[in-house]
């Protein structure tokens, strides 16, 4: 069983930058594909970004040169850098984990396709 726990959220002017974190419970270096997923009330949850455990990324169409995804496999931690910052950007935003193998994770961004989620954190973009 994995705990992931999102930090880093808050209330930013449009134009500005955000870094959240996921701490998780377990190793998940070795094996997982974690991913950062967005909702916002009244629709269904998007992904957003997803990054295999050799640091291959792959991102959706919203997030594509401005949010960045890392993970530091020692820490068990997992990053979204996201810069200029758009109202649209407002949502909940949750980091989510899946242990797989080889190129699965690649653009994995079904909310479906991952078995552990952590409880959100925030992000309000003001214009």
């Amino acid at each position: 069983q994995v705990q992931l726990v999102e930090s880093g959220g808050g209330s930013v002017q449009a134009g500005g930058s955000l870094r959240l974190s996921c701490a998780a419970s377990a190793y998940t270096g070795s094996r997982a594909c974690m991913g950062w997923f967005r909702q916002v009330p009244g629709k269904e949850r998007e992904g957003v970004a997803t990054i295999d455990s050799e640091g291959t990324t792959s991102y959706a169409d919203s997030g594509k040169g401005r949010f960045t995804i890392s993970r530091d496999n020692a820490k068990n931690t997992l990053y979204l850098q996201m810069n200029s910052l758009k109202p649209e950007d407002t949502a909940m935003y949750y980091c989510a984990a899946r242990y797989s193998y080889g190129a699965w994770c690649f653009a994995r961004l079904r909310s479906s396709d991952y078995s552990y989620w952590g409880q959100g954190t925030q992000v309000t973009v003001s214009s």
